[in-house]
C-alpha cells in the first residue's frame, strides 16, 4: 500500500473504528450507493483529508473524477461548509 493511501486510511478509519480498505474507500468515494455502505469514513474523506492527498489518491486508484465529485457534490449538500472536491 503506498504511503498516501495509508495516511488516509489512518486518518478516515481511526474516528469510526472503520477498517475500510484503500480498494473499499475508493469505492465509497466514487459511487452515492456505495458511500452508503462506509459514510462515516467517506464523510472524512472528503472533509478531513486535505485535497492535495485527495487528488493523489483519485489519481493512484484509477477513479473517474466526475463519479467522486459526484459524491462530493450530494456530501457537500449535508454540511454548511465547502467540500473541496465538490466544486
Amino acid at each position: 500500500m503506498s504511503t498516501v493511501a495509508s495516511k488516509i486510511l489512518a486518518t478516515v478509519n481511526a474516528p469510526y473504528g472503520a477498517g475500510v480498505s484503500a480498494w473499499e474507500l475508493a469505492q465509497c468515494i466514487s459511487s452515492v450507493d456505495a458511500m452508503k455502505n462506509a459514510y462515516g469514513p467517506t464523510f472524512s474523506f472528503f472533509t478531513e483529508v486535505e485535497a492535495k492527498s485527495q487528488h493523489a489518491f483519485i489519481e493512484e486508484m484509477h477513479l473517474d473524477a466526475s463519479a467522486v465529485k459526484a459524491v462530493a457534490q450530494h456530501l457537500a449538500t449535508k454540511v454548511p461548509f465547502p467540500v473541496a472536491l465538490a466544486a
